[in-house]
């Protein structure tokens, strides 16, 4: 490694890089997440091993883990990039026009809540910003965004969350399926149905009803992050999928959706830092709850 002479100069998206594998174990799962390529990545992790001059991260057959040095490194990166979002947040607070990063998720609009802001607040800079879907809580914290409107469940600490509505829960099948054209449906009729799993222990716990409520185990369906690749293994018949009910929308011609009965509904909130003090974010906040709440989703 190299010698560490210039460690203070930091860049801070290579520490956001570092952060963001260390959060995901894995190296291709964190590129996705940010955007950018697998090698590229690599590339900027090296950078940083560089910089600090210790070996961070190692690669295993199973994605990556922390070394030492990447341990004791971590939580200083995280606080490292908290206080750059907070100088960055207070600096904008003290700038003229004051701005607002609204985030959301696909599938969820947040235009009426935005065009009130911008309509009430003419002087502010309110930009909107596309997240993945599961990335609402990281983009808060790291002062990307600061609301974002997105799906539970996720890791709520540190946060301020309101619910806006509920959304029922449906079951995404091939429409060749056995299931397909029921009035509804129930666990007992899904309890040998492979359903689709993501990396995120929350969400697979929501969203496939793992453990179910007589404590059995959901069975295993395929790993898949991206939603493109989760309805081709739908429309493939090789998985089924619990989903908000976005019929409205419209599914692809070979896929269709069922009513889930006896399933709590999913819920949409509005997420912002708990102690963001923020004028524009506490009006956002009332124009969300006047505009989104029960609002049907849309393309996002």
């Amino acid at each position: 490694m190299a010698d560490p002479t210039h460690s203070a100069d930091f860049d801070l998206r290579l520490v956001r890089y570092f952060a963001a594998v260390a959060e995901h174990r894995h190296f291709g799962r964190a590129a996705e997440a940010l955007h950018i390529t697998q090698p590229s990545l690599s590339r900027q992790i090296r950078r940083l091993e560089q910089q600090v001059g210790a070996r961070l991260l190692d690669r295993t057959p199973q994605g990556s883990r922390l070394t030492g040095a990447g341990e004791v490194f971590l939580p200083r990166a995280k606080a490292l990039l908290r206080s750059a979002g907070r100088a960055a947040e207070q600096a904008r607070a003290a700038a003229e026009p004051s701005r607002i990063t609204v985030g959301y998720i696909t599938n969820i609009i947040v235009t009426p809540a935005v065009r009130e802001l911008r309509r009430r607040h003419p002087d502010a800079d309110v930009r909107t910003r596309h997240l993945v879907w599961n990335d609402a809580r990281a983009a808060l914290l790291d002062h990307r965004v600061d609301a974002a409107v997105a799906r539970l469940p996720f890791r709520t600490a540190g946060l301020h969350v309101t619910v806006l509505h509920d959304e029922p829960r449906v079951l995404v099948v091939p429409v060749d399926h056995r299931l397909a054209g029921r009035e509804s449906v129930t666990l007992d009729d899904i309890a040998d149905e492979p359903l689709i799993r993501a990396a995120d222990p929350l969400w697979n716990a929501f969203w496939r009803i793992d453990p179910r409520p007589d404590g059995s185990r959901a069975p295993e369906g395929p790993l898949v992050e991206d939603v493109e690749d989760k309805l081709e293994l739908i429309a493939s018949g090789q998985a089924v999928a619990l989903t908000p009910d976005l019929r409205s929308q419209g599914f692809r011609p070979d896929i269709t959706a069922v009513p889930v009965r006896g399933v709590e509904p999913s819920q949409v909130v509005l997420a912002t830092r708990h102690d963001d003090r923020s004028r524009l974010v506490a009006a956002f906040r009332t124009y969300a709850l006047a505009h989104l709440t029960g609002a049907a989703p849309g393309p996002g």
